[in-house]
């Protein structure tokens, strides 16, 4: 008789970005105002609090070999992926495009209304690791700063 598949309890607990200088991603992510938790790590990898999953940075190289993956050719197209800072108005998406830009972001796209009836903007971090500011319909921010989805 076959043992039965136990099935595991899904979550998204990290997610580890690869960068090239690790130094100047903790100075950007630590100037957006992300809360740095367990420095003693130092400068191998970072990590932060952010309301929701963890939020790493790791050397870019490492963590292609901690993957078995090749570290090159480094992608300078888009990846299929962005990372998403929802916001409680239109106005708060405005202040995050702004903010992360004076910290050494760059903007992709000024924040405009959507199809879907929200309001959003792109930026990117020293990576070119891609970032969203948005307000959408359905997906509320709460106080203790996690997303909160309509039913």
């Amino acid at each position: 008789m076959a043992k039965e598949l136990i099935v595991p309890v899904p979550r998204l607990t990290v997610i580890t970005l690869g960068v090239s200088d690790i130094r100047t991603s903790i100075a950007f992510y630590d100037a957006l105002g992300f809360s740095r938790r367990m420095k003693a790590t130092g400068e191998a990898v970072a990590f932060y609090d952010t309301g929701g999953p963890v939020l790493a940075l790791f050397h870019w190289d490492q963590l292609a070999a901690d993957a078995t993956l090749p570290d090159k050719p480094r992608p300078q197209a888009f990846r299929g992926m962005t990372l998403v800072w929802n916001c409680r108005t239109r106005e708060e998406v405005d202040t995050v495009l702004a903010f992360a830009v004076s910290k050494g972001a760059r903007l992709l796209k000024a924040a405009g209304e959507t199809d879907y009836g929200g309001y959003c903007g792109y930026f990117s971090d020293p990576d070119g690791h891609v970032w969203e500011a948005v307000v959408a319909p359905g997906i509320e921010v709460g106080e203790d700063r996690r997303v909160h989805l309509a039913a």
